[in-house]
């Protein structure tokens, strides 16, 4: 049988110090995997003010697969959706350079090597979950969410953080979404559960393996503005 194809693509921003050792342990993880998987890495990289970008093609010429390209802005959420559009995959796995988890790649492959799913959430806040994050980031993952709730109608748990999905049913939905930043991940998956597509959540284990790039409370206000947009958007304006 003909192997799948899957892309991974991970947003990038002043990841010099830490790309090396994240793309080595990730790439000695697939290989688990490859009897039933081909695999390709994009690393969008967005803005950056180090070398990451040189550090990136650096690392690609020894891992066969490896792309970066460079989007000019510092946004999560464009970078990450220029990413998806530049993917190969049949699967695409949307994931975070500090994450790369082993336990999330073992239960996502499987499901979709059993055809059990369209998209699949790594939930930080299911049951069966392990957050080990500081008090303060595990209180904002619980306010984002409920906020979601509230304002867009979310039904599962978790929508931030490493997710895949299979492209050829989850391309209609990316081009219906709105907002960039942080919140383009929400979006993506509250459309594609409006839209009806299947979604499986897995529990994933978290620690926190180095501070953010970018400050918590300052991504407070844009949230905020991108929820209420979006909840004009969605609920009122039906779009």
């Amino acid at each position: 049988m003909e192997k799948k194809l899957v892309t991974i693509v991970i947003p990038v921003y002043n990841e010099e110090q830490i790309l090396e050792q994240a793309v080595t342990g990730l790439y000695a993880e697939l290989e688990k995997y490859r009897a039933d998987f081909d695999f390709e890495l994009i690393l969008a990289e967005n803005g950056s003010k180090d070398n990451t970008i040189a550090k990136g093609q650096e690392i690609a010429k020894r891992f066969p697969g490896m792309s970066i390209f460079h989007h000019p802005e510092p946004d999560y959420g464009n970078a990450l959706k220029a990413g998806i559009r530049r993917a190969k995959g049949e699967i695409i796995v949307c994931d975070e350079i500090d994450l790369c988890l082993p336990e999330f790649y073992e239960k996502a492959l499987a499901v979709f090597k059993a055809n059990g799913a369209q998209m699949i959430v790594g939930s930080k806040a299911m049951k069966g979950a392990k957050d080990e994050r500081p008090f303060k980031r595990k209180l904002a993952t619980f306010v984002l969410n409920l906020l979601l709730k509230i304002i867009l109608g979310f039904k599962g748990t978790d929508t931030h953080g490493v997710k895949a999905f299979l492209k050829a049913p989850l391309m209609p939905v990316l081009d219906t979404c709105l907002v960039g930043k942080d919140i383009f991940a929400s979006e993506f998956v509250i459309r594609a559960e409006r839209a009806g597509i299947d979604i499986r959540e897995i529990p994933i284990s978290l620690d926190e393996k180095r501070a953010p790039s970018i400050r918590l409370l300052k991504r407070v206000p844009r949230v905020i503005s991108n929820l209420a947009y979006l909840f004009w958007a969605i609920r009122i304006k039906k779009i």
